[in-house]
């Protein structure tokens, strides 16, 4: 959920920001804390009882939430580029195959209650995350772990199953975090809403029945690792909405607001600036897309979901529902990592029904093909409704698919998506880091992101461990191409838009260019009052 300078050229470029907050001191009504609006809402249910445990959490609000109070072995700089030691003091590979890793931790490094960390601390947390498995977890991320070797209190080695030039990134998320036996248990995840570790900040939680509505992180006098905090105390408020976030931040009750702003109020404050509050624009490597049950009858047949990429039109999606925050996708890969290529278009160029006709005729298919489309009405905005809206209006304009939408909310949509309940459902994706590897294996990979039925023994078992093997991620685009022209055959999933990100800062906020990078990870360490 931004790692790797050599993956990234073209958005290690982008990461000068548009503007940059700056001005005089005071701002905000947090007391000492900088107060940040999110609309990321935390909820501890009985199928989400943990929403903080790295265990369970695997959604960029959480693991925004996790990254300031724990550690991880490595980080990424705040610009992005290869990750660097936080918890450790140095890691790397100790062979040329890329199977063995080995990391040497910090001396000195503790918990926040002061409890020494040694290796043991790493293995048991990690082990512990392969060892829970829950469905809703990151535990793809590290199934590639064969065993754990620890050598004293402060050396760590990993041994691989295969090689995998992308670990010291996977280590590097929420997925790796260290967390104390003392208050996580090895086998099942820790209820409620509280996270510790020995990251930068302490957490406390303010509720309103199972709701988080505010946590406030408070600098870790502990924390022995690579972050330099610009502030003491920040404070992130949970809002309903983003129209409430936004009065928040004019009122001056909050000093910035991140995830999500809706794309009118982008263009209002775009537009028509508002006195002391500045739009920041970053590089975004978000992506949309349908997902599909190829279990299900109604579009097991690749007819119909090949049908369904001739005529989706990404280009009136983005302008009437996402202007400015958007632009079409043609490949599950996004355009600015390296391997892309615009598969789907390559192969379904521009809306086309007859095309969609002809193969939905060719493959014996009656139409109109009745379809239910589901999203989830609270999870990634109220544009969200309006997207599927057009895309209802689109499929049924051909008279070719029969479209009803159905939202619901994402304590629910989840999983009922894991579950196969949905034959088509529109999903997000923020990468853990940007490689183009996170872009394909999360939905091909065994034990996916989607828990997909669908299977490419070709991408599966030969060519994600080949790109793998390149340590050089630049050499690795041949395997990706090809994938991207398997999902584009297939249509296992229907790449749809990329997206940009903002933020709105008070404009007496420093580091706000800095405080969310392209894979929408917060960094809110960087966040400072006075001139910039």
């Amino acid at each position: 959920m931004n790692r790797k300078t050599l993956v990234l050229p073209a958005v290690i470029g982008l990461l000068a920001p548009v503007l940059a907050g700056c001005g005089g001191p005071g701002g905000g009504k947090g007391g000492d804390a900088i107060v940040v609006g999110t609309t990321d809402q935390f909820v501890a249910t009985k199928d989400a009882p943990a929403p903080f445990d790295p265990a369970f959490a695997y959604d960029a609000g959480a693991w925004n939430v996790l990254r300031q109070t724990a550690q991880m072995l490595m980080h990424v700089p705040r610009g992005g580029g290869e990750p660097v030691p936080d918890a450790a003091s140095k890691c790397g590979f100790t062979d040329t195959q890329n199977e063995s890793y080995r990391c040497t931790l910090r001396s000195g490094l503790t918990f926040a209650d002061g409890d020494a960390i040694t290796a043991e601390d790493v293995k048991f947390s990690i082990e512990r995350v392969l060892k829970i498995k829950n469905d809703n977890g990151p535990v793809a991320l590290l199934s590639n772990i064969d065993t754990i070797e620890t050598n004293g209190d402060h050396e760590i080695v990993f041994h691989l199953k295969t090689p995998d030039a992308t670990f010291p990134y996977k280590i590097a998320t929420p997925a790796a975090a260290i967390v104390d036996s003392d208050t996580y248990p090895a086998d099942k995840l820790r209820d409620g809403v509280a996270a510790d570790g020995s990251g930068p900040y302490t957490l406390k939680t303010e509720t309103e029945g199972d709701r988080v509505v505010k946590a406030v992180f408070t600098k870790n006098p502990e924390y022995k690792g690579d972050l330099k905090l610009q502030n003491d105390k920040v404070e992130l408020r949970s809002f309903t909405d983003a129209r409430s976030m936004e009065k928040a931040l004019r009122d001056g009750d909050i000093s910035m607001m991140t995830r999500t702003l809706q794309p009118e109020q982008i263009k209002d404050l775009s537009d028509n600036p508002a006195e002391g509050i500045e739009l920041v624009e970053m590089p975004g490597l978000e992506i949309r897309y349908l997902g599909f049950d190829t279990d299900d009858s109604t579009v097991k047949s690749k007819a119909v979901r090949q049908a369904l990429a001739s005529v989706v039109d990404r280009g009136e999606l983005a302008t009437k529902v996402y202007p400015q925050t958007a632009e079409p996708l043609y490949s599950l890969i996004p355009n600015t990592i390296t391997g892309h290529q615009n598969a789907f278009f390559n192969k379904y160029g521009e809306p086309n029904r007859p095309k969609a006709a002809g193969i939905l005729g060719a493959a014996g298919i009656s139409t109109p093909v009745k379809l239910t489309l589901h999203y989830t009405s609270d999870h990634y905005g109220p544009a969200t409704k309006k997207e599927f809206e057009v895309l209802q209006e689109q499929l049924n304009a051909t008279n070719l698919f029969d479209v009803s939408i159905k939202g619901t909310e994402w304590s629910k949509f989840r999983d009922n998506q894991k579950r196969g309940q949905y034959a088509v459902y529109g999903m997000g994706w923020f990468p853990d880091f940007p490689d183009a590897d996170n872009y394909v294996a999360p939905f091909l990979d065994k034990d996916n992101f989607l828990n997909s039925p669908y299977v490419s023994s070709e991408a599966r078992n030969k060519l994600i461990p080949e790109s793998r093997r390149a340590a050089d991620r630049a050499t690795a685009a041949g395997p990706f191409e090809r994938i991207q022209e398997i999902v584009a055959n297939d249509v296992p999933v229907l790449p749809l838009w990329q997206g940009k990100q903002y933020v709105a800062a008070r404009d007496n906020i420093t580091g706000v260019e800095w405080a969310l990078n392209s894979s929408a990870d917060l960094q809110l360490w960087e966040l400072g009052r006075g001139v910039s």
